[in-house]
């Protein structure tokens, strides 16, 4: 008798953990256009157009903006977000790379904008191959910050590129 009451429970547990697998699956879906799915957030960066192309410093410390940007990303981490970009200035030893957002992060219409600013070499430099003159720069954007946020914009000198939701 014992080893029939105990078959009982045995099988019940597959049968319950198949229940309560298929139910997490099934909610999945659901979180699958949602905002909190941190892989429905950003897609790939685009070339985006610029109002118009200025060599001014992007703030009082000398810095410029970079030349061009080239890449964009927007990686989910706990609490928000890095968004990275990657730029390209026009020769070697560009330095002290920075995203700085414009309008103290409010987004204007659903667009978060950066500017990337970077400071010019002290002496003059070889131009150097592409690869080589490659800088980056992030900044972490906050979940409360992301929350009105369609669409992120970093501004180069040359061209700006953007990310929006998928």
């Amino acid at each position: 008798m014992t080893g029939q009451a105990m078959a009982g429970p045995r099988r019940a547990t597959p049968a319950l953990a198949a229940l309560v697998a298929l139910m997490l699956v099934g909610g999945c879906a659901g979180v699958r256009q949602s905002a909190l799915n941190p892989f429905n957030w950003f897609g790939r960066s685009a070339e985006a157009p610029t109002a118009t192309a200025v060599s001014v410093p992007a703030r009082q410390d000398g810095r410029q903006l970079v030349a061009q940007v080239t890449e964009l990303a927007v990686e989910p981490v706990t609490g928000g977000a890095i968004v990275r970009a990657v730029g390209l200035p026009p020769s070697q030893g560009w330095w002290d790379a920075e995203l700085l957002p414009e309008n103290d992060f409010t987004p204007v219409e659903g667009e978060l904008s950066f500017r990337f600013a970077i400071a010019p070499p002290t002496q003059p430099r070889p131009q150097g191959t592409p690869m080589s003159r490659e800088v980056s720069a992030g900044i972490f954007v906050s979940d409360f910050k992301l929350a009105n946020t369609r669409r992120i914009t970093v501004t180069g000198n040359g061209n700006a590129r953007t990310t929006a939701r998928r």
